[in-house]
């Protein structure tokens, strides 16, 4: 009996060159799996390319709506953003992936499923962690590592022996990703760090911020329990409303990010990113938890977030730790509803007004002018207090009354030639 085989399928470079390989190295029939995460596609064609270089069937899977409402929402409402830059595009789609991979693998009574990621990248661990915690009884195969294939290059030329069209043009080689929220670039020039983007003839979606318009754009985002609902006052389902702010921000030179990064694997990897309705709605749902959160609640989120953007990256999305964190998330959310009013301008995002229900910005207590909820002549207690430990300590070093410590000395203003 022939070993069945779903390959996650996109049309690209190396899921063409797989599905020859697969045939030519396994007794075995490939189901092709494309998965639709929003990126642009004619699948169509996809299909097409799939079954006349050998597959025996192949499914396109529309999960744009699971995708943006299952995983995007929960990493933009943790504000989770890898090493201060990377809004997760690829990433966040990755376990979505391995998820339709293991429907369609129970559904084809198949045995193995394979992959096109190298092994030198993050996706080889987000696709096969996926995998292993939803269907740990599949085989995973991953021709990049076992193959003697050594490169781009080299794919091409397999394919031009065996007569197959190469899905590409050579002068436009970037390695990509791209789906609904974002497209990733690495590669070509890229490869070296001293060098400036070629981002004229590498963008897709957004233009160069120099070559924006010279007027500013202002965008007002609706938000209800953090997540995003509606554009300048018009109400939007998720895909339409990412898809809206795309064109926008694109149009802007908004979103844009050249990141040396940490992969997974443990070397430095350098991509070219376009979130340009990814970054407006970040900027946007921070401005809104400035106004909404309180003080702990924020400054513990900042930590929740860093390390969602981990866990993201790291292909750890079915996990306890993952979940727990989702919960404390979904409930530090439910104040966050409002409108954040932002300025685009030539690669630039900046506030242009916030409002809410739940401010707990009061002008009665913040303003300059005294009110009669706050009294300054309660400040004195509090810093007493609150500086208690401060006095405590410099009780402490300063030793018999009239005699400071070493300790107490080096700090004194006159000791460090500052003037009485």
């Amino acid at each position: 009996m022939k070993k069945k085989i779903i390959l996650a399928y996109s049309g690209g470079l190396d899921t063409t060159v797989i599905i020859p390989w697969l045939k030519e190295n396994y007794d075995c029939a490939i189901v092709a799996v494309c998965v639709d995460v929003g990126q642009e596609a004619d699948w169509e064609a996809v299909k097409r390319r799939a079954l006349d270089t050998g597959a025996a069937d192949c499914y396109v899977a529309d999960v744009k709506k699971e995708y943006v409402e299952n995983f995007v929402w929960p990493a933009l409402k943790a504000n989770a953003r890898y090493e201060d830059k990377y809004l997760l595009g690829t990433a966040a789609a990755r376990p979505l992936i391995a998820q339709v991979l293991v429907a369609y693998a129970r559904k084809e009574q198949a045995q193995a499923v394979a992959h096109g990621a190298t092994g030198k990248g993050n996706d080889q661990v987000r696709f096969e962690l996926g995998i292993m915690a939803l269907a740990p009884d599949l085989e995973i195969i991953a021709p990049w590592r076992t193959w003697e294939i050594k490169s781009r290059e080299e794919e091409i030329e397999y394919l031009e022996k065996r007569g197959i069209p190469v899905p590409m043009k050579k002068s436009d080689s970037y390695s990509r990703d791209d789906n609904l929220w974002h497209i990733s670039h690495e590669g070509l020039e890229l490869e070296n760090p001293d060098r400036e983007p070629s981002l004229g003839s590498m963008l897709k979606m957004t233009v160069p911020p120099e070559q924006a318009p010279d007027t500013p754009e202002y965008v007002e985002i609706d938000f209800e329990q953090g997540v995003p609902k509606g554009v300048n006052g018009q109400p939007l389902d998720g895909v339409d409303l990412i898809k809206t702010l795309n064109k926008i921000g694109g149009a802007h030179g908004v979103g844009l990010a050249d990141l040396v990064e940490n992969r997974v694997v443990g070397m430095k990897s350098r991509g070219v990113y376009e979130t340009p309705g990814g970054s407006i709605l970040y900027y946007a749902h921070q401005e809104l938890e400035h106004l909404c959160l309180d003080r702990q609640t924020y400054s513990f989120k900042q930590q929740i977030g860093l390390k969602m953007a981990e866990i993201i990256y790291g292909g750890l999305w079915f996990t306890p730790l993952r979940e727990s964190l989702s919960a404390f998330v979904d409930a530090a959310q439910k104040t966050i509803t409002g409108t954040v009013r932002l300025k685009l301008y030539k690669g630039s995002i900046s506030a242009a007004g916030v409002s809410s229900p739940y401010s707990l910005y009061n002008p009665r207590i913040s303003s300059f002018t005294t009110g009669e909820l706050y009294n300054h002549g309660d400040a004195q207690g509090f810093i007493r207090l609150y500086g208690l430990p401060v006095l405590v300590r410099s009780l402490m070093e300063q030793g018999e009354p009239g005699t400071p410590s070493p300790e107490a000395q080096s700090r004194d203003p006159k000791s460090a030639g500052i003037a009485g």
